[in-house]
């Protein structure tokens, strides 16, 4: 019989996972993470008691795993210092990249299991021409999450099961209604799981321990426009909470930390046709040999654009875009996809 690990949050999606997955004959565990304590809604005491009572429910063991000082290193950090960088971060890539599928797929090899299974929305298939793994699209394109996964390896993939991938988050609902689940009907977070409130701002100086520094807001012929309240607090394209008043709508077009200034421009100001970006991760290829024709996606929601990709090092990117991009912005990620299959990824360091 295969054996399959559970990652199980306490909400409904990692709950049906592990249901499909039992429905197929696999002997499960159920293991939720403690990430993070202090004020998140993640790894609360309802969520882990919904996940363990899911697990009992199904008649499935279940445990927790303090992963707590890689979650800070690996994710917090890392976001920490991105913002202080100037850049965006996506926790979220960071989490699946360095928690999910490394840390506890490690340890799901270390106890003798075959496959780490996830709620995700995406699927896996292999390609028996190439034999790669591929990532795809989820059923559900309003939940699809392929754009949080683009990071992950030949050899996690082959590890990885993600059983909703064929079914629409309506579906996975009525599964969970029909076995009698408690959190079938149970509400999802949409926030940065230890930033609850959204004000990433605050939490990086709690964090840190630091207030940032104040500096001036200019225009783009550099024009002392006001004062803003640190870096941190803002992102490329943001309009609402930067506190200028204008005759015109302004938004957010650069951060400089050398000078410490934050630059406002008009909307048309904040389209660009090239992205640069790093970290390269390539999953339906080994490498690009030539510019390749693909739609890219530069943020979660955003619908894919068409684009021609260029590799242009071991693990760097161009994209050039048909037409001009609103706000691309570094630190986010750029995601290739060539029909519902996802060619690769990386981090934008710099658009034009």
């Amino acid at each position: 019989m295969n054996k399959a690990v559970i990652a199980m949050s306490g909400g409904v999606d990692s709950s049906v996972a592990a249901a499909l997955m039992l429905q197929q004959g696999f002997e499960c565990i159920g293991i939720t993470l403690k990430l993070f304590s202090g004020g998140s809604r993640c790894c609360s005491l309802e969520d882990v008691n919904d996940a363990r009572a899911a697990a009992n429910h199904l008649g499935m063991p279940h445990y927790i795993l303090n992963f707590t000082g890689p979650f800070q290193a690996e994710v917090i950090d890392r976001f920490v210092k991105i913002y202080q960088d100037g850049a965006t971060p996506n926790p979220c890539i960071d989490c699946n990249r360095s928690i999910k599928f490394d840390a506890l797929l490690l340890r799901t090899r270390q106890i003798d299991f075959d496959c780490l299974v996830t709620g995700h929305y995406a699927r896996i298939e292999k390609d028996k021409a190439s034999g790669r793994y591929l990532l795809k699209k989820s059923v559900d394109q309003k939940k699809d999450q392929s754009y949080v996964l683009y990071c992950l390896t030949q050899e996690q993939l082959g590890r990885t099961c993600f059983p909703l991938g064929p079914f629409t988050k309506n579906r996975v609902r009525e599964i969970a209604a029909g076995l009698e689940l408690g959190n079938a009907r149970k509400r999802e977070s949409q926030d940065i799981c230890f930033v609850p409130d959204g004000d990433y701002g605050a939490f990086i100086e709690r964090y840190t321990g630091r207030k940032a520094a104040e500096g001036d807001i200019i225009d783009l012929e550099g024009k002392i426009l006001g004062r803003h309240r640190g870096l941190i607090r803002y992102t490329i394209g943001q309009r609402r909470g930067v506190g200028v008043a204008c005759n015109r709508p302004l938004y957010v077009k650069a951060k400089s930390l050398a000078r410490n200034t934050l630059t406002l421009g008009p909307e048309e100001s904040l389209y660009s046709k090239t992205l640069f970006a790093g970290g390269l991760n390539l999953i339906a290829c080994a490498s690009i040999e030539k510019p390749l024709r693909v739609k890219v996606k530069t943020r979660y929601l955003q619908h894919e654009q068409w684009a021609v990709a260029e590799q242009t090092g071991p693990d760097t990117l161009r994209v050039d875009f048909d037409e001009a991009q609103r706000a691309i912005t570094p630190g986010q990620a750029a995601v290739l996809y060539d029909g519902e299959t996802v060619v690769g990824g990386g981090t934008i360091t710099a658009s034009s």
